[in-house]
């Protein structure tokens, strides 16, 4: 099937969800939408994110995608099961691959999750190891820092490194065998985070990004779905939006895609609502 996959998160961070699944399916087209008006959700109401990505989602339906990714932690933790729940596009999150991957790298220890304060507080991916795993021990980490040192292009800044210490420094002395990193855009500070764990915990640590597993459960959904895109010539299309400043988000989402992109459109995910408060 030739229609393209959508993909969404509050800002830019999600092009890392979007990226992993370019290089694992390069037939597939993707449109990416940014929600960059209203960025971030981590500091949102559980109410008021399951309203923001109920718009996006339907943005998204609009383009006639055939599956919608949701690159967002925070959606993913606070509103999957509505979106999902009998709509007529399937939806799939990031927390459960994440999890399972975690599961299945750790060596038996403690599963440490790093993420937003939101995300940290729904417990949505102490839940999902522990549909996996009941007895596993969980220590989650709330690291609201870490965003704005990414938008910020300081992802190897002593700064950085500081605040890593200052986050990660509870680890020192526990079983934590595996990372997972919560948020789309931790893996840009993979090196400091694995870094700052392997001197704390005077051992190696594996580091977990989901974006990779998130990207191997779409290529599978869509081989047993019978979705995949067919054969063709040259590369496929892939668009990128955002709802507000195309012209200044460049250099942040090239951090996240890889390389440079062309030109962001602007577009209105609140069929005439305000932007703070869309139809439901």
């Amino acid at each position: 099937m030739s229609a393209p996959i959508g993909v969404f998160d509050s800002g830019l961070g999600g092009l890392t969800v979007a990226a992993a699944i370019r290089a694992a399916l390069p037939r597939e087209a993707i449109v990416y939408l940014g929600d960059t008006a209203r960025v971030p959700y981590g500091t949102r109401s559980p109410a008021t994110i399951v309203r923001y990505a109920r718009n996006n989602v339907a943005f998204l339906k609009r383009q006639d995608v055939k599956l919608v990714v949701i690159a967002c932690n925070t959606v993913s933790a606070h509103a999957l099961g509505g979106l999902a729940d009998g709509g007529d596009v399937p939806v799939l999150g990031v927390i459960r691959p994440g999890a399972r991957v975690a599961v299945e790298a750790s060596r038996g220890g403690t599963i440490a999750v790093l993420g937003t304060p939101v995300t940290v507080r729904s417990g949505a991916y102490e839940q999902a190891i522990h549909e996996l795993d009941p007895n596993r021990e969980v220590v989650q980490i709330a690291c609201p820092l870490f965003v704005p040192l990414v938008e910020e292009g300081w992802t190897a800044h002593e700064v950085t490194r500081l605040v890593a210490q200052e986050y990660l420094g509870p680890l020192a002395g526990t079983r934590v065998d595996t990372i997972i990193l919560g948020c789309t855009h931790y893996p840009l500070l993979r090196e400091v985070i694995t870094e700052t764990a392997q001197r704390l915990l005077g051992r190696s640590v594996e580091v977990v990004d989901s974006a990779t597993a998130v990207a191997r459960d779409v290529a599978a959904f869509l081989q047993r779905a019978g979705l995949e895109a067919p054969e063709g010539d040259g590369s496929p299309p892939q668009r990128f939006c955002v709802t507000d400043a195309p012209d200044r988000v460049g250099d942040v989402a090239r951090r996240f895609w890889g390389e440079q992109l062309g030109a962001f459109e602007h577009v209105d995910v609140f069929m005439g609502g305000p932007p703070g408060g869309g139809q439901a």
